[in-house]
């Protein structure tokens, strides 16, 4: 099957706008002011005069939220700056419960009044507002990040899911949203046939998704194939029963895609009864699934060119964002916290270093599928070309990499082109003079980058500081239960003295890090619980964190732990299966989630947890004892308070013997080559040396005025090879704390 065309479309956005827009709020607000102020009644009746305030609120300054849903989003956008004093200090600007406790905060907190600095959290909170209401009144699967999440994670009769389609923003809003895309490709295609394929990327997008399929197959027929994939679907729908299922959609895709859609194409999407490479479909009444059996030594030898293709395309196939419109993105501040303040405040580009986890041996993770245990090493000198032209044609100089662990050699191979690129090392690269075809002008070449890590060894002072200079800002990865044993009952393949030592080369370095958590382990204790929790609070007091999150553990058909579950390990876990169950529906929804018996004791710990949490993060009661964050009797910690100050020390004494290594970069003019030099351009003024390094100046006298200009022009053109046979040891001890690393 050859195609004519191709056109990418985010249903998301255009719904986000759809609904919040003058036209969207007036029907809302049109179709639920009676229901809001009988609520309102009822509310007062039972004494919940907040409610009833709250409610009646909303209807009585509906005008003003109509009028100012557009300036909103501009602000959020980038493009309402001028609206930002109008929003903060007019009376006549909308108010909500959100708003009013973000000002409130401030002047309790700051002792303050808004600026229009504060316009961006305020028109966040405004949005939130707005979500309040409209899954209190309009739909009740509504919200802000997804819908009906609840229903895709635990319905387990598809009929009653199938109800929700019918709910009202779906009818509403998403239904006519599709029938304006289906009248733009009648408009601009004269296919006979047209293959549409979406991605279902979490739990919270498969409601709409089907929506979409339904109102498809409506107006098309059997003209139109449609396939769904994603993350939400490479998970949980790989042992699909639900034939009904296959009414919306003609084909299941796994995995990565590039394999099942090579097949189905050189097919032309035959429903015959072939079996395709790692794909799901219905045929004379039976489902045909492919999910996991290429795996197989039968299926191996027939899909095994397939699968070279795929791995070939993998390495290759960079994402292309030059037809998306980022302005249509809201950037959203709902914290100050400036790690969170990461992930919405602000447009990334996203790609990945590698394909898979390195390590792909956690206990909780997805170790047998995929995305976690086929692991690939990206080419980083042509994934650095393509996204800085990428940034170039969007004006988005921002890369968020989304690996299950970026590789640590990959993010210092990326820095360095990066610096190459910028002309931080050595000579500029023809990148850097790329025009910028969107606006016309030469733009910068540096891009800024973050992603998810493992905290291990590997990220030594050298390393961060030379991520730092090469654009790294911020790291993300998980402690998951941050004690000694804890990281051995997960199999987490790394060990506190690592873990902290890798923090703190990180903070040092002024990187932002984010820690992952989890509660709740098969086999975690109260003391395990709480010992965790202790030692994140030392974390953040000592200032090894910007920001973290609780995730309660849930078990998983396609993890290590439940693997060797089957084999006969782990006697203590306690599986609770569909055949233990009275249900007799076959469960489809989220069946890579397993309840196991005893689940339920952790749930009580959540609200402390998150508690202390919150407060940790905006550098509150961070000498507060843990037990106390909870309204019933937990153990106090084992550990002392000064723990995490030992994992300090430790990272000290062998950060400096790392930086004592004279002797090893004297010994050959080939070691200069796993040096760079990143204290920027020095000057010589006479015989003394003279350089900036994280905002000090800091100078040192050569022994002679011609030796010191030698010296700043090898440091300055990155030309170190006979660099050794200068520097005394002194010099280098200076110049090995002030800007000179080792990154091999």
């Amino acid at each position: 099957m050859k195609f004519s065309s191709v056109q990418w479309t985010d249903f998301s956005n255009r719904l986000f706008h759809r609904i919040f827009s003058l036209e969207g709020l007036q029907h809302i607000f049109d179709s639920t002011e009676k229901l809001a102020l009988n609520m309102a009644e009822k509310a007062e009746q039972n004494g919940d005069e907040n409610t009833a305030f709250n409610l009646r609120r909303y209807i009585i300054t509906k005008e003003n939220w109509c009028n100012w849903i557009n300036p909103i989003k501009s602000i959020l956008c980038d493009s309402g700056r001028e609206l930002c004093h109008e929003f903060i200090y007019s009376p006549f600007a909308p108010r909500g419960l959100r708003m009013e406790n973000y000002l409130a905060d401030l002047e309790q907190e700051f002792g303050r009044q808004p600026t229009i600095d504060d316009a961006r959290f305020l028109a966040s909170f405004a949005l939130a507002d707005l979500a309040d209401y409209i899954t209190a009144v309009y739909d009740k699967n509504f919200s802000l990040i997804r819908y009906a999440e609840h229903l895709a994670t635990s319905e387990r009769n598809f009929k009653n899911f199938e109800n929700s389609l019918n709910s009202p923003v779906l009818k509403d809003f998403l239904e006519p949203l599709v029938s304006d895309f289906i009248a733009e490709i009648d408009k601009n295609t004269q296919d006979e046939r047209i293959v549409f394929c979406i991605s279902v990327p979490f739990a919270g997008c498969f409601a709409p998704a089907l929506s979409i399929c339904r109102n498809l197959r409506e107006h098309y027929g059997d003209t139109a194939i449609i396939c769904l994939g994603g993350g939400y679907i490479n998970t949980e729908l790989r042992g699909i029963t639900e034939k009904k299922v296959f009414e919306y959609a003609d084909f299941i895709s796994y995995d990565r895609g590039y394999g099942s859609y090579l097949d189905l194409m050189k097919s032309d999407f035959a429903c015959n009864g072939s079996k395709y490479y790692k794909t799901a479909y219905l045929y004379e009444g039976k489902i045909i699934n492919t999910a996991d059996e290429t795996d197989s030594d039968s299926y191996k030898a027939a899909f095994e060119k397939i699968s070279q293709i795929e791995n070939e395309l993998t390495l290759t196939t960079f994402p292309d964002y030059s037809d998306i419109d980022f302005s249509l993105y809201p950037r959203l501040a709902d914290d100050t916290n400036p790690m969170h303040r990461i992930w919405s405040d602000g447009s990334w580009l996203k790609s990945y270093m590698a394909h898979g986890c390195y390590w792909h041996k956690c206990a909780f993770c997805d170790t047998t599928l995929d995305y976690v245990c086929s692991y690939m090493k990206i080419d980083c000198k042509k994934l650095h070309s393509h996204l800085l032209k990428q940034a170039q044609l969007t004006g988005i100089y921002g890369i968020h990499f989304v690996d299950e662990a970026c590789p640590p050699r990959s993010l210092v191979e990326f820095a360095l082109e990066n610096c190459k690129a910028a002309g931080l090392i050595g000579e500029r690269t023809s990148d850097a003079s790329t025009t910028d075809v969107r606006k016309g002008d030469k733009s910068h070449p540096h891009l800024s980058f973050w992603g998810n890590i493992r905290f291990e060894k590997s990220f030594t002072r050298d390393i961060a500081d030379f991520l730092s200079y090469g654009g790294l800002i911020g790291v993300s990865g998980g402690i998951e239960i941050a004690t000694g044993s804890g990281l051995e009952k997960v199999n987490k393949g790394t060990d506190l003295e690592s873990l902290i030592g890798a923090c703190c080369a990180f903070k040092e370095a002024g990187i932002l890090v984010h820690a992952y958590m989890i509660y709740g382990f098969y086999s975690e204790t109260a003391q395990d619980t709480i010992n965790s929790m202790e030692m994140l609070r030392q974390m953040f007091a000592s200032g090894l964190l910007d920001g973290s999150f609780w995730h309660k553990f849930v078990l998983t058909k396609h993890s290590t732990l439940f693997t060797e579950w089957k084999a006969g390990k782990h006697p203590d876990l306690k599986p609770i299966l569909d055949t233990d169950s009275n249900d007799k529906h076959e469960s489809w929804f989220a069946q890579n989630d397993i309840h196991f018996e005893g689940e339920e004791k952790y749930e009580k710990f959540d609200t402390g947890l998150n508690l202390a949490l919150n407060d940790w993060m905006h550098g509150e009661n961070l000498n507060r004892n843990v037990q106390t964050y909870f309204n019933f009797q937990v153990p106090k910690p084992s550990i002392p308070r000064n723990y995490i100050e030992q994992f300090i020390n430790k990272y000290e004494e062998k950060k400096n013997q790392q930086h004592d290594d004279y002797e090893n970069f004297t010994r050959t003019s080939e070691s200069a080559k796993n040096y760079r030099w990143i204290g920027g351009h020095m000057i010589c003024n006479k015989q003394k040396l003279i350089w900036q390094y994280f905002g000090q100046i800091i100078e040192f006298n050569a022994s002679d005025e011609n030796q010191a200009q030698k010296i700043a022009e090898m440091l300055n053109t990155g030309k170190l090879e006979k660099l050794s046979a200068l520097v005394s040891k002194k010099l280098y001890a200076k110049l090995r704390e002030n800007g000179l690393v080792k990154i091999c």
